[in-house]
């Protein structure tokens, strides 16, 4: 029993000398365990407003004393005018930049790979990720001022060269919202998810090349024999949390702040989502009950399609995100 004890107090004191040891650490842990419970769990009390007749003058104990409606809120959104062309909105802009937005941080990341010259790299790999850090209000002041049809730069490049006679609406036309977004999203974030791409491949190892040049293997043979392979975990876990994210956009741009800015009176028939229209009515109309209602239909379906997925990912590929 004595011995017991004693293993005991050597126990907790090796723990105790650890925790001072890592005590730099353990505080940045415990910062993103308050923020994530300050941000992501407290919230979710919220999420009763969507079965309550809930008013933003009832206050904060409102979401808890106001009549429950049950399935009202949600029976009025998939009853809604609008939801057939929101839905078609929100699905066609997420599916496109899936196809084209997703492989593109992969192939830039293989191309960067294979420079021999670094300072090249260097400045490409810089140029590319650095409108990542440019805000989308930033980056719809750019646009204007390029393809607007009064002000526009490209406008009147294009113009003189003679490859169109008249302004083209991009940015008024519904028939150009999606071709502008998608490459909106491909220009301002390929460069930042490459980074990721670049960190699996240099993980690889490099006697696996060299064994392939001594063999005689092309640079296209090593590409789709070591590198694809090689970073097939992260192109996985990757598109896993894309499709969790399908409705926002993925990982390649957000699909709201795209359309909450580029969106206009004349594109409104294909610039509206479901989460601008969510945004609209909660805070425009004050109907946050509604509005959160709307807000928790996406992310039971982006649960859904991320446990899909992975289940998907871990009996095709072998691996999955969890």
């Amino acid at each position: 029993m004595e011995m017991t004890m004693q293993a005991k107090k050597q126990k907790s004191a090796r723990r105790m000398r650890l925790f001072k040891n890592q005590i730099w650490l353990q505080l940045f842990a415990i910062i993103g365990v308050v923020f994530m419970l300050l941000f992501s769990i407290v919230p979710m009390f919220g999420i009763i407003m969507a079965f309550k007749n809930y008013s933003i003058n009832q206050g904060i104990a409102g979401i808890f004393t106001s009549d429950w409606v049950g399935l009202k809120h949600f029976k009025e959104f998939f009853g809604e005018q609008r939801f057939p062309e929101l839905l078609r909105n929100t699905l066609a802009l997420s599916t496109l930049k899936l196809i084209f937005s997703f492989p593109m941080p992969i192939l830039l990341a293989i191309m960067l790979h294979e420079a021999r010259n670094m300072r090249y790299k260097k400045f490409v790999q810089t140029v590319s990720y650095f409108p990542h850090f440019i805000s989308w209000i930033v980056c719809y002041g750019v646009v204007y001022a390029l393809a607007s049809e009064k002000v526009g730069v490209l406008q009147d490049m294009l113009m003189k060269i003679g490859l169109i006679s008249e302004p083209v609406p991009f940015l008024t036309s519904p028939n150009w919202f999606y071709g502008v977004s998608v490459v909106l999203s491909i220009w301002k974030s390929s460069g930042w998810w490459a980074i990721i791409f670049l960190a699996s491949i240099s993980g690889i190892d490099p006697e696996l090349y060299e064994a392939a040049v001594v063999d005689g293997a092309g640079r296209l043979k090593r590409i789709r024999h070591i590198t694809l392979p090689g970073i097939k975990g992260s192109i996985v876990t990757m598109l896993i949390i894309s499709i969790g994210s399908f409705l926002g956009g993925g990982l390649v741009g957000s699909n709201f702040e795209q359309s909450y800015l580029f969106g206009n009176a004349l594109n409104n028939s294909t610039a509206e989502l479901i989460q601008t229209y969510s945004f609209k009515v909660g805070l425009v109309h004050g109907r946050f009950a509604y509005a959160t209602a709307i807000s928790l239909v996406e992310s039971c379906v982006s649960l859904f399609l991320i446990l899909t997925s992975n289940f998907v990912a871990k009996k095709t590929a072998g691996s999955g995100l969890f």
